[in-house]
């Protein structure tokens, strides 16, 4: 088969190589989709980070959905010819965190696509057990979204979100926007700040009750106009710049929360002083639970989240590089999502 194969740092490779082979537990499955995403051209451009290097060389992708061609025995909630979205964080099961709920902080933590061969292939094979089945009113290509959509509804409810809430997403892309999606479905208010106009417009074309463009307006201003002075109960930072941290601390009110959802290439810094005499709470997030996958699942088939619009353009193995890459990488980013169909 053919697969894009990561061996270091911008040496990203189409390569035919052996059609993977399922473990016991594994199922095999046809790529129907791979998202390629930010954290992708952070790999090739600056990594490997995050990938493993003692499992390089490595098929990389992430954001995978696919149809079932083959599963071991005793498997009932999926059969062959299945499409499914997959839980793609593994953890042991068995550590402190796995036995209260925070599966996404197991020490054994594995990513496919980071510590397993991922999504860009033509197949790959992943446990069978966390295969989330994808219901006929969600199309494969809704669900090649399912993994940042998990990152955001693992993000909002880090944040502890309420219904009446104002909600403040710095940076509307595509986890910013789905995260904001996900904030109203909770019934809190929620305000989209950005620098890119074609991101505040498909923002407030998903539910944004205002989208502010920080590079021509007064954020701050605006957001404590619209929430009587105080400023939001929550910021949430999905742009990760050097300056977003310390915006969202100022953009949220006394007392209020800021999640950081983004992941950041460099070190932010902002006042302590500011959190300690205001007693605002800054909360990390990262990555997902397999309730988050299937809940993620379950918005999109209501209707309540909508991942379609983030899709720019759909692409081919050949061209992940040459037409994905680099317009993910281009100053300008005219794009939210590119998907590689193998």
């Amino acid at each position: 088969m053919r697969a894009m194969v990561y061996h270091g740092n911008r040496d990203l490779r189409l390569e035919v190589v052996p059609d993977p082979t399922p473990t016991p537990g594994d199922a095999l499955l046809k790529v129907d989709y791979c998202g390629i995403c930010a954290t992708d051209i952070e790999e090739y451009v600056y990594g490997p980070q995050f990938l493993d290097s003692s499992k390089m060389p490595i098929i990389t992708g992430h954001e995978v959905t696919g149809t079932v061609v083959e599963l071991p025995g005793g498997v009932t909630h999926v059969k062959v010819g299945d499409r499914v979205a997959l839980n793609t964080v593994l953890n042991c099961g068995t550590c402190f965190w796995c036995k209260t709920g925070e599966t996404q902080q197991c020490e054994e933590f594995a990513v496919i696509g980071f510590d397993r061969d991922g999504g860009l292939a033509e197949y790959t094979t992943w446990p069978a057990d966390q295969l989330i089945l994808l219901p006929e009113s969600v199309s494969s290509e809704a669900a090649a979204l399912v993994e940042p959509s998990s990152v955001a509804h693992h993000c909002i409810r880090r944040g502890n979100i309420q219904p009446g809430e104002t909600v403040a997403v710095v940076g509307a892309g595509t986890v910013g926007t789905l995260a904001m999606q996900i904030a109203k479905a909770q019934g809190a208010r929620v305000f989209a700040v950005d620098v890119k106009q074609l991101s505040l417009d498909l923002a407030k074309e998903l539910g944004a009750e205002v989208a502010i463009n920080a590079a021509e307006e007064d954020a701050d201003a605006i957001l404590k106009d619209l929430t009587e002075g105080r400023g939001p109960d929550v910021v949430i930072d999905a742009a990760g710049t050097p300056q977003t941290p310390a915006n969202a601390l100022r953009y949220v009110r006394r007392g209020g929360r800021v999640v950081l959802v983004a992941i950041y290439t460099s070190t932010p810094e902002f006042d302590f002083n500011s959190i300690v005499a205001q007693e605002k709470t800054v909360i990390g997030t990262i990555a997902y639970t397999r309730a988050d996958v299937q809940a993620s699942v379950d918005l999109i088939a209501s209707g309540k989240l909508q991942t379609t619009p983030l899709i720019t353009d759909t692409i081919t193995l050949d061209q992940v590089i040459d037409v994905g890459f680099k317009r993910m990488m281009a100053p300008t980013k005219d794009v939210f999502r590119i998907l590689v169909k193998p």
